[in-house]
């Protein structure tokens, strides 16, 4: 069954967020769809293999470009209102939504991409915070989200004044390829990759530190089927947050999976067909066909 989905999805200011769409092949019905959610500095042309593995699960797939990365618009690593990723994320999900309109969606969100689906869903968690970005979707994964980051009582000092001082400059996020993963084609390609991106401003880091605190405070309350994964030696962001997520979540609506060996990108890590198995079998599990 064809299904048509836009090029480009408009965020409220008028940015145009380039999209990607992996339909399944055929005149199958796909029995649910996955909005891919991006990770800080890099695009979702780096998930092709993760949709392609969801395809072959029976699942379409579509992403975009967060705002200031890949081939988005926008300053790299910038926001311009403090709420603008939800905003965005809200506009992808209503396309998502028109162009599959009777299957589950579920959000799989990867690093700043779990924090900003983590948030998201966290609305939900809260039903009296209702705001223009609430929408309602069915299942999340969350791989290393960003629900803590390794900051240090300095530069939170340095956040709270010069980063109030001038929010919108960018600089250095200090993240080192090498710590991505433990596959060295993987970081070549990242080193090499000219969508990929080092800058984040003090605006968009005092919004994640927000986002991950926000989700880890819900956590008791969560109402959103949810699988959370996590590499145990991730030096990009802190896995007690996840740990400390999934801690306090309801077990029969958080599975967690952590991987003690594994690095930041877990879905690009040598061991990356068993993380991707793990995937479509909660997938499968949890919404069977």
């Amino acid at each position: 069954m064809m299904v048509d989905f836009p090029a480009t999805v408009a965020t409220r200011d008028g940015l145009a967020l380039v999209t990607r769409h992996w339909p399944l092949a055929g005149a199958r019905p796909a029995p649910g769809v996955v909005l891919l959610v991006h990770g800080l500095g890099e695009h979702i042309g780096r998930y092709e293999h993760v949709a392609h593995h969801l395809n072959q699960h029976g699942w379409a797939v579509v992403g975009h470009d967060h705002r200031g990365h890949g081939r988005s618009p926008g300053k790299r690593g910038a926001l311009r209102d403090h709420h603008d990723l939800l905003h965005d994320l809200a506009a992808v999900v209503d396309a998502t939504r028109q162009a599959y309109p009777t299957q589950p969606l579920v959000l799989v969100g990867h690093s700043l991409g779990g924090a900003i689906a983590a948030r998201f869903a966290a609305a939900l968690a809260t039903p009296a915070e209702s705001t223009q970005w609430t929408r309602h979707i069915d299942g999340l994964v969350l791989s290393s989200p960003a629900l803590a980051i390794p900051i240090s009582p300095l530069q939170r000092l340095l956040l709270a004044t010069i980063g109030q001082l001038t929010p919108d400059v960018a600089v250095s996020n200090g993240l080192q390829p090498a710590w991505i993963c433990h596959n060295p084609a993987t970081v070549a390609a990242y080193r090499a990759d000219p969508l990929v991106h080092d800058r984040v401003t003090g605006r968009l880091t005092s919004w994640l530190l927000e986002a991950g605190q926000v989700a880890r405070q819900r956590a008791a309350s969560w109402s959103v089927p949810t699988l959370i994964m996590w590499g145990g030696e991730d030096r990009c962001v802190d896995p007690a947050g996840s740990a400390a997520f999934s801690a306090s979540a309801p077990r029969d609506r958080v599975t967690s999976r952590p991987w003690p060996r594994l690095s930041h990108e877990i879905f690009n890590e040598v061991e990356q067909a068993d993380v991707l198995a793990a995937m479509s079998g909660w997938l499968q599990s949890t919404f069977p066909a």
